[in-house]
């Protein structure tokens, strides 16, 4: 089989399973190219990348990157094109492209990060209503994906969101965790709960005076968090771009990762953390409960409650036969559940159905 995957978000998720994906079939990868850039000295000699020009959102030049995306993909002349999520100038390359069969991976049914603050949501249907069919990362999407968008639930298929372990291919060296940090990584936006992280500081310095929270990523204006602490000398704040080197060793310093996040839908933070054998402790919002075994490999916590998130965290902080029990079947989850393999497999299943129907379409 002849697979184009074009990956615009989740360039981590979309690099993995076009490696796993390699392995089986024939697989051309198109990413922007400073993301393929980025990742090219761990991306696999298996897989073949095309690079494409990248220009900014509100550039006319987007139409020369379309244009060179359907030339590559009728040069190719694959049997699926599989789209992550999409992009506006994108849905210009469609009605081109019509003949051959899509599938479409979802990873935000209803977007709430920075792209839907700039870019009417309209603008990401089109490769939702035109493909044959729909990935999505978790029950709870799935019933959105129905509701909200209006596709029949046999079209739209729940799929894990596989290990997210590039980055343990920059761990320089093996370091051990000191059994106090407490780490948030991602993007910094008012859905993603820091506020509550910060609120809860207090209270688990009471029990753990040594507590160190680690805060790494960008997004609004940190001004705003900063003036909410209470104790500064208990966190270690990276308001900036993270190098690769950097994400790796912050996770492997971790004594665990938080997300305490008040809306979403659903994470690759979670499945890092459990590549670096770190449980986690995350909210019940979205399909996040979905990946998280509670009491297995971490806790699920209410959103919007500081006094439950800083119990969990106080816990893990204390108990550290537990915290490294739970890290360990966090690993084991990547093996198993979460192993690109056994998601490749199933993505091509998924595949042959998209064919089969878009065969009966034409």
């Amino acid at each position: 089989m002849r697979v184009v995957m074009i990956g615009f978000p989740g360039v981590e998720y979309t690099i993995e399973l076009s490696e796993a994906l390699a392995e089986l079939e024939n697989v051309v990868l198109m990413l922007p190219e400073p993301h393929a850039l980025r990742f090219q000295d761990v991306i696999k000699k298996n897989l073949n990348v095309y690079p494409f020009y990248y220009p900014r959102m509100r550039y006319p030049s987007n139409l020369i990157m379309v244009f060179k995306i359907i030339k590559k993909i009728n040069e190719f002349k694959p049997d699926i094109i599989h789209i992550q999520r999409g992009h506006p100038w994108l849905n210009f390359a469609l009605p081109l492209l019509k003949t051959y069969c899509l599938v479409t991976t979802i990873h935000d049914i209803v977007l709430i990060d920075w792209d839907s603050q700039k870019i009417p949501r309209f603008m990401y249907k089109p490769p939702i209503k035109r493909a044959s069919q729909l990935i999505v990362h978790g029950h709870k999407l799935k019933d959105d994906m129905v509701r909200v968008h209006k596709r029949l639930p046999d079209d739209v298929h729940v799929m894990r969101r596989g290990v997210n372990s590039v980055y343990t291919r920059y761990n320089e060296q093996e370091i051990q965790d000191d059994g106090r940090t407490v780490l948030y990584f991602g993007r910094i936006w008012g859905y993603k709960g820091i506020s509550y992280l910060i609120e809860a500081e207090p209270l688990i310095s009471k029990k753990v005076p040594d507590v160190k929270i680690v805060i790494a990523g960008v997004g609004e204006n940190f001004d705003k968090y900063r003036a909410m602490i209470v104790n500064h000398d208990r966190f270690d704040i990276h308001n900036k771009f993270i190098p690769h080197k950097m994400v790796a060793k912050l996770f492997q310093e971790a004594s665990f990762v938080v997300l305490p996040y008040v809306d979403g839908s659903q994470s690759g933070v979670i499945p890092m953390a459990y590549a670096f054998k770190k449980p986690v402790i995350t909210t019940d919002v979205g399909s996040l409960p979905e990946n998280v075994d509670d009491g297995i490999t971490g806790y699920i916590v209410p959103p919007k409650d500081s006094e439950k998130l800083a119990e969990a965290i106080i816990d893990l902080l204390l108990n550290a036969e537990k915290r490294k029990e739970m890290g360990m079947n966090a690993y084991k989850k990547t093996q198993e559940e979460l192993a690109w393999k056994n998601i490749a497999t199933k993505t091509i299943e998924i595949y042959k159905k998209a064919l089969t129907v878009h065969k009966h379409i034409k």
